[in-house]
């Protein structure tokens, strides 16, 4: 038998809330509240709307979207390349919000890789696999000879197994290499962060397996934390941790872990999704959660010693 908290109890665990660590302190990507507003002829959209998202080093994770939610404005904030409106972004330790031009250039060179959709936007033309490898150690004013950067060059093409495309030009190769060599490029100099913005959209599914393929083997040997914006279900489904952004706020999480039989021993992958609870204490609720009981402007809560229902309003006003 359960009975319902008393405001004493409640009061204790609020106290006991306000005693926890700062939001993200132990995380190498926090997004607290983001807000990105665009004004396109006088008229404002919000991209994001108060987004929370916290990812911890050596994770590979998914973020997920339909066209316009969000996910895209906030690769491109991670990356360096947006500025958020309001809230707060911080990635390894640099607050997004408060770097200069010259912080940011230093920060995409030193502190993120990203692989981009298009194979033709990842690598330069009359450059080579090997070249275009070391072209970001070049320009981040790595000390080390020419030597040691082809050398690194070369560890990159054999740990992503396009050792064989060295000395093609970008025309010479397929695109599932190129895609495999631009990885190469984001991670030439090390990064803590590697993003890739739909890095499978334009190969066919055996080709993408590989792609991914060598995202896993750079999360795995490397430790290299990995976050991939995706609409190919098959990517979003090898990754423990899938985030889905819903009008510009994370709104579900499907979290996979191993389970192994004991009576067989075979291993088994068990999914389970959860909503997410932002920090202003809202609740996104999957749609055909609400629309299966029909719960539309309001709803009942009910707070029990370790739950809290949410129920239909049954009040009879509209």
């Amino acid at each position: 038998m359960t009975t319902n908290p008393t405001l004493a109890d409640l009061a204790t665990r609020a106290a006991e809330s306000r005693n926890r660590p700062a939001y993200g302190h132990d995380a190498l990507i926090t997004c607290d509240r983001l807000v990105r507003i665009f004004t396109t002829d006088g008229v404002e959209v919000q991209a994001l709307q108060g987004l929370d998202l916290l990812v911890r080093e050596g994770e590979l994770m998914a973020l997920v979207g339909a066209s316009g939610s969000g996910k895209s404005t906030l690769m491109n904030i991670l990356a360096g390349l947006d500025t958020p409106t309001a809230g707060a972004a911080r990635v390894a330790g640099r607050d997004l919000l408060t770097m200069t031009a010259k912080d940011r250039l230093a920060y995409r060179r030193e502190v993120v890789g990203f692989v981009w959709q298009q194979t033709s936007r990842n690598l330069l033309p009359y450059l080579t696999a090997a070249q275009n490898i070391a072209l970001p150690m070049q320009l981040s004013g790595i000390r080390s000879g020419r030597r040691a950067k082809a050398e690194r060059a070369l560890e990159l093409l054999e740990l992503l197994e396009v050792a064989d495309c060295r000395d093609r030009r970008p025309q010479e190769m397929s695109g599932g290499q190129q895609q495999r060599v631009a990885i190469g490029v984001a991670l030439a100099n090390a990064p803590a962060v590697l993003l890739a913005d739909e890095p499978t959209g334009e190969l066919d599914s055996h080709t993408a397996e590989q792609v991914f393929a060598a995202f896993r083997t750079a999360n795995e040997q490397l430790g290299t934390t990995i976050v991939i914006v995706t609409h190919d279900q098959a990517v979003a489904t090898e990754v423990r941790r899938t985030v889905a952004i819903r009008d510009g706020r994370t709104s579900t999480e499907v979290l996979r872990r191993s389970e192994v039989d004991a009576t067989t021993g075979h291993e088994t992958v068990v999914a389970r999704e959860y909503a997410m609870l932002d920090r202003a204490g809202r609740l996104q609720l999957p749609a055909e959660y609400t629309e299966a009981l029909d719960m539309r402007d309001r709803v009942a809560l009910e707070l029990e010693s370790d739950h809290i229902g949410v129920w239909p309003d049954d009040s009879g006003q509209n």
